[in-house]
């Protein structure tokens, strides 16, 4: 059970990651029929919810696009900024998605910002807590204990971000759609490129929840 676990926790990662790598590649390669480029459609999805005060900037790297509630910007990667492309269209809507999001106070991102203080730290010492509560399980087995629970508020976390980011990807396809920015036979595309993001959060979610088994079971086990 423990090593079927462990199999799973290794390998569904790198197949979703290998998952949306290759969707994107492959729909970043097909160009969209109205021409505009993902931030010229992210510029009209913000100023069509009267986001006009949030920013579009540029940022290095594949793949890491993002918006950030902080400085009230979205950051589109270098695959996706200035391009064309249906995946790049599609990613570019997602994230203005999670900004309508913030604008709105949508329930589930507004509990998400009040976790992510807690959940860095908890995701930086849980192991470790664990690890010296299992050292030292006769002396200290709360320890242990501990170590779970900080790793269950990680879990939790998880939980919480799985409805953001369906939202904002039902969010990018609808407006995607109505403001005609993709042709009607360009949308299943783009939904194919969001699904496989969005499967990349349900695969994390479903390893961390294994690993949380595994670690409840070593416990039990001893």
């Amino acid at each position: 059970m423990d090593i079927l676990l462990l199999i799973l926790i290794i390998v569904l990662p790198i197949a979703a990651s290998i998952n949306v790598k290759s969707t994107f590649s492959k729909y970043s390669k097909v160009q969209s029929m109205r021409g505009i480029t993902a931030e010229q459609a992210a510029r009209r999805i913000l100023d069509s919810n009267g986001l006009y005060n949030v920013n579009i900037e540029r940022i290095n790297g594949n793949l890491t696009d993002h918006y950030d509630p902080r400085t009230n910007t979205v950051r589109l990667s270098e695959t996706v900024y200035g391009k064309s492309s249906i995946a790049a269209i599609g990613v570019a809507a997602h994230e203005c998605g999670h900004a309508c999001q913030h604008s709105e106070n949508y329930m589930p991102i507004v509990i998400r910002s009040k976790l992510v203080p807690v959940t860095n730290i908890c995701s930086m010492l849980w192991y470790w807590v664990f690890l010296i509560g299992v050292f030292f399980f006769d002396t200290f087995p709360q320890l242990a204990y501990i170590g779970i629970i900080m790793f269950g508020a990680v879990v939790l976390f998880q939980i919480v971000t799985l409805p953001t980011e369906f939202n904002a990807s039902g969010r990018a396809l609808k407006t995607l759609e109505s403001e005609a920015m993709l042709d009607i036979s360009e949308i299943p595309a783009a939904k194919k490129v969001l699904g496989a993001a969005a499967m990349t959060y349900v695969v994390s979610l479903v390893t961390s929840i294994m690993q949380l088994l595994r670690l409840l079971l070593s416990v039990k086990r001893r």
